[in-house]
């Protein structure tokens, strides 16, 4: 029997709740960020609220978030007293001189007295970059990308970060942010969707960190191709050799869902990208084989808002729940 339909899905807001997972990780990577300065046991904890958050992430051009960490880093340390940078060539040793030295009073009264301050503080500056912050997330971890170290230390907890990079954690000791992640998606819901479509992941996760969920739920069955951050990072530096510049393939690029369309050695009748982000629909709007983007707002702080920005990136359909999705497809 000919496949219906090919349905690719977004991983993170998708089929996982990253809320207490990736999102929360973002939030402690802020805080963990000034761990060295004076004051720094009186930031609040949380730092700002996770619906804070989500605006920032909606408004678009954040490939990861080790990208959104270090925007929302960049936007609070517009509040702080500028000290001295120290100028040592160790990445580490010029982030904890510089932060030691952070007068943190008007960010704590700043963060405690502002009901959404990153989106204040968003509008404010856009998104502007301080060079001691960009500083600090460049390279890799293990070669100076503090704040992305910070985040995965994180997320993945002492010890599976350092089985995974090789390197000691220096910021974060106890579990792993990624045990909180629950699912979004009935199993049921997979099932009926495979038996007369293709179902594909398109994700911006790292593989290691696709595979856990997939494997943890049980969820590796229904999909026949996952396409990941190192796919898209293969292409670009295929790309680079060839045009002698770089290339950036992540969302809102349609790349992965191009690619993944390729694939396919039959025909279908539709394609469509379940995502819960304005550059999901943007992808699925920009793609080659004509996806149709699905916008879902099941795990959204703030609905009504996402939609809105759902609807401004050009989603052809808007669900807030699997059930709406059955009755779209089946």
């Amino acid at each position: 029997m000919q496949p219906k339909n090919l349905i690719v899905f977004d991983m993170d807001g998708v089929l996982i709740d990253v809320s207490g997972s990736y999102r929360d990780s973002v939030r402690q990577t802020a805080r963990l960020f000034f761990k060295n300065a004076p004051a720094f046991e009186k930031l609040p904890q949380p730092l700002f609220p996770l619906t804070d958050l989500a605006a920032v992430k909606q408004s678009g051009g954040l490939n990861n978030d080790w990208d959104l960490s270090c925007l929302v880093i960049n936007l609070l340390f517009n509040v702080i007293e500028k000290p001295p940078v120290y100028e040592s060539k160790d990445p580490w040793d010029r982030h904890q001189e510089t932060i030691a030295q952070c007068d943190l009073s008007a960010l704590i009264e700043f963060l405690k007295s502002t009901q959404k301050p990153l989106s204040v503080l968003l509008q404010r500056a856009a998104k502007t970059k301080n060079p001691f912050i960009d500083g600090l997330y460049a390279g890799d971890i293990g070669s100076g990308n503090i704040i992305k170290q910070i985040f995965q230390e994180v997320y993945l907890g002492k010890a599976l970060f350092e089985a995974t990079y090789g390197v000691s954690a220096r910021f974060y000791h106890d579990e792993g942010f990624i045990h909180r992640e629950k699912l979004l998606i009935e199993p049921g819901v997979l099932d009926a969707l495979g038996k007369n479509n293709i179902l594909a992941i398109a994700t911006g996760r790292p593989r290691a960190e696709a595979d856990y969920p997939l494997n943890h739920f049980d969820l590796r069955k229904y999909f026949s191709i996952v396409l990941a951050l190192e796919d898209c990072l293969e292409e670009e530096e295929r790309l680079a050799k060839i045009e002698g510049k770089k290339i950036t393939l992540s969302k809102p690029d349609p790349f992965m869902l191009d690619a993944i369309a390729a694939e396919q050695k039959n025909p279908v009748d539709g394609y469509f990208y379940i995502g819960d982000m304005p550059d999901d629909m943007s992808a699925a709007r920009r793609s080659e084989a004509g996806y149709k983007g699905i916008g879902l707002t099941l795990s959204a702080p703030d609905k009504a808002g996402l939609k809105k920005e759902l609807q401004r990136a050009g989603a052809d359909y808007i669900i807030e729940d699997f059930h709406q999705l059955k009755a779209l497809l089946l």
